[in-house]
């Protein structure tokens, strides 16, 4: 038992490798088997992460020595490094097709979802322009709403509501995609760019994608990973102004 557990310490990222791995096959068991392929496996998948979130400290399941390659696999860098990875396989012809409507879909999204989540976050009490810009980013997704209130020095307890939602927006997005697909025709490049820029949470968007049509992926991630750019510039600074100026 020592020298298995030497072994993961000394290669602790690619045993979190094995363990992500692991957990993928059982969750598309699960969905094929249990659920029929009506919930996708990357939405079982998120649910186990989320759950096993909860064991150790602050780093989750990364604080458990075995599993300390996690804290690299789960970090910006790979997060990153994926998203960036979805654009390779795009056509940029396609993604031209979808021009203004791409662009105008990012602006409706920001806005819209922006607002709907500050009119929530008011419902639930909060009542300073902080607070409520900060949620409501989160709504956007759970990368804007942290940026939102570390800008504007929102507490510690409102950035992790806006995660929360984030999180909540990604896992609702990644279930319903699939199922709503076919009645938003959402078979095409120049939807899925369309679709991206509405939604905008990046891992919800591609796994809801994935689980629809893998083709689709890089065209929806594309504005989705612009519509968090374009999330991080306008909520702390325009968004919050506007509910500055109506007295919050």
């Amino acid at each position: 038992m020592e020298i298995i557990e030497k072994i993961i310490s000394k290669n602790g990222l690619v045993f979190a490798f094995l363990f992500v791995g692991i957990v993928m096959l059982i969750s598309f068991w699960i969905s094929k088997k249990i659920f029929k392929n009506k919930i996708p496996g990357v939405a079982i998948a998120i649910l186990i992460g989320l759950s096993l979130a909860f064991f150790g400290d602050k780093k989750g399941i990364a604080n458990i020595p075995i599993f300390a390659g996690m804290a690299i696999l789960g970090g910006s860098m790979f997060r990153d490094f994926a998203v960036v990875a979805t654009a390779m396989s795009a056509d940029i012809s396609k993604i031209k097709q979808a021009g203004l409507a791409g662009i105008i879909s990012l602006f409706i999204g920001v806005t819209v979802t922006f607002f709907i989540g500050a009119i929530i976050a008011y419902s639930m009490g909060y009542t300073d322009a902080v607070s409520m810009a900060t949620i409501a980013a989160g709504a956007g997704t759970y990368i804007i709403g942290p940026v939102t209130g570390t800008a504007l020095g929102a507490s510690s307890d409102v950035i992790a509501i806006s995660v929360a939602t984030g999180v909540v927006k990604t896992i609702f997005t990644t279930i319903a995609t699939p199922l709503i697909a076919k009645r938003i025709k959402l078979d095409n490049p120049h939807a899925a760019v369309v679709f991206g820029g509405l939604i905008g949470t990046t891992s919800g968007v591609v796994a809801g994608l994935a689980a629809t049509d893998e083709k689709l992926v890089p065209y929806g991630a594309l504005t989705a990973t612009f519509y968090t750019g374009i999330g991080c510039l306008l909520c702390p600074s325009v968004f919050y102004l506007i509910l500055k100026f109506f007295g919050f």
